[in-house]
């Protein structure tokens, strides 16, 4: 994702959305070990970063690095989330199985039709295979312009048809839901990104803003299940408007998310699991920085 002051809906606060935050207002905790206890206690699932330093989508990875990574995650979460299912991506939900995860498992959708058959091919015979259990078709394709909605509808109508024992849904900003009822008709649920960080919010407003983002989702999803497929806070790089990376910023969003994800019952995949050094190019210094690994595998905080 990356910031387009055009595209999302105005925060403003509001008595609808209760003042929370878990850890403000305490300066003698210890904030480091709070986070190592709520990661070590485990979170609903992780947005799985496949790319290793030179690596970049386009290039095939092997079974080995997969591996290396999902050694990392999976005492620590229920879940992970994927983004592509060919150029050895179809290999993480495969292997994320053998682990004992379940698996959010992501076709990628762009501008090039025969690219986007392939992609979905391969997540219907993962899906048909046992190793999907929410099936994503397509991510941020209309927060990019990449098709329209009536592209997009058709692509998600032909994987349900084919697709009837599990959840089908797409994943894009939580705004093109509450703009777009027809998206949300054909969804079985509600696969919503919510970035306070790219709408320039301050980090002490940031909390209140993601949840706000995630009611204005629910409100537009007509009674569906609601699931945040992303969210972070970057630990460095370039500030947007209020918004600030920092190390103890990106602690402190990742304790308030996943203690409110457990005590509101709320599915949450945290972007991300590792650095990426790769999104760079299209996010600027601050897209390299939004694991909670770093890119060498590492533990950041």
């Amino acid at each position: 994702m990356s910031f387009r002051e055009e595209k999302y809906l105005t925060y403003k606060r509001s008595g609808s959305v209760s003042d929370l935050n878990y850890i403000d207002g305490e300066p003698d905790l210890d904030i480091n070990c709070l986070f190592r206890e709520v990661l070590n206690d485990g979170i609903h699932g992780f947005c799985f970063s496949l790319y290793e330093e030179g690596q970049s989508p386009g290039d095939t990875v092997s079974e080995g690095q997969i591996r290396r990574r999902i050694e990392k995650i999976k005492q620590h979460s229920e879940w992970i989330r994927t983004f592509s299912c060919t150029e050895g991506n179809e290999l993480i939900p495969v292997i994320a199985k053998e682990y004992g995860l379940k698996t959010l498992v992501g076709a990628w959708l762009g501008s090039d039709k025969d690219k986007n058959d392939e992609e979905i091919e391969s997540l219907i015979r993962l899906a048909k295979d046992g190793y999907v259990d929410i099936a994503a078709v397509g991510n941020e394709v209309l927060y990019r312009d990449d098709l329209t909605e009536e592209e997009l509808l058709e692509y998600i109508g032909n994987v349900k048809a084919e697709l009837t024992d599990i959840p089908v849904g797409y994943v894009d900003a939580y705004y093109e839901f509450v703009q777009r009822p027809a998206l949300v008709d054909v969804c079985n649920l509600i696969l919503c990104n919510c970035y306070p960080y790219w709408e320039g919010t301050s980090f002490e407003d940031s909390f209140q803003h993601m949840r706000q983002m995630y009611y204005q989702a629910k409100e537009a999803g007509k009674g569906k299940k609601v699931i945040i497929t992303e969210t972070g806070w970057p630990s460095k790089g370039e500030a947007l408007g209020g918004a600030v990376p920092s190390k103890e910023n990106a602690i402190r969003y990742f304790v308030n998310t996943n203690l409110w994800s457990q005590d509101e019952d709320i599915e949450v995949f945290y972007f991300s699991s590792f650095d990426e050094s790769w999104k760079v190019s299209s996010e600027g210094e601050v897209g390299a920085y939004w694991g909670i690994w770093d890119a060498q595998g590492n533990l950041k905080y």
